[in-house]
């Protein structure tokens, strides 16, 4: 029998109620899409999940709506922040109306950072 990883069935639900602008993101990473990397998305990294991980790079991509705009949430994401660098992985925050609005920039700067950390590693 095959045990689950912690925090799979919250990445599982989690795949199941995506926003529209992480599906939006989600249609060009996946399947290497951007640059030959490999995504995942909702990746558990407990305690947390990440809305897209690059292992290779090992950086967290998240898309973050209005709600991260509030001083509350933003403590909450800089204490996520430092226990995923303790782990050794860099988070790249995005706006959600930013994958709207520029979506190629976005992607440019996914890459850009990808990149750098897997070149930071040879």
């Amino acid at each position: 029998m095959r045990t689950e990883r912690p925090g799979t069935s919250r990445a599982r639900e989690l795949r199941q109620q995506e926003t529209p602008p992480e599906g939006i993101l989600w249609s060009k990473l996946r399947g290497r899409r951007l640059g030959g990397l490999k995504f995942r998305r909702q990746f558990a990294c407990p305690p947390y999940t990440l809305d897209f991980y690059c292992p290779d790079a090992k950086l967290a991509v998240e898309v973050d709506g209005h709600v991260h705009r509030s001083p509350e949430q933003a403590a909450h994401d800089a204490r996520r922040d430092a226990v995923l660098v303790g782990q050794g992985i860099m988070t790249l925050r995005v706006p959600a109306n930013e994958i709207a609005k520029n979506m190629d920039g976005v992607l440019v700067t996914i890459l850009d950072r990808a990149r750098n950390r897997i070149e930071k590693k040879k």
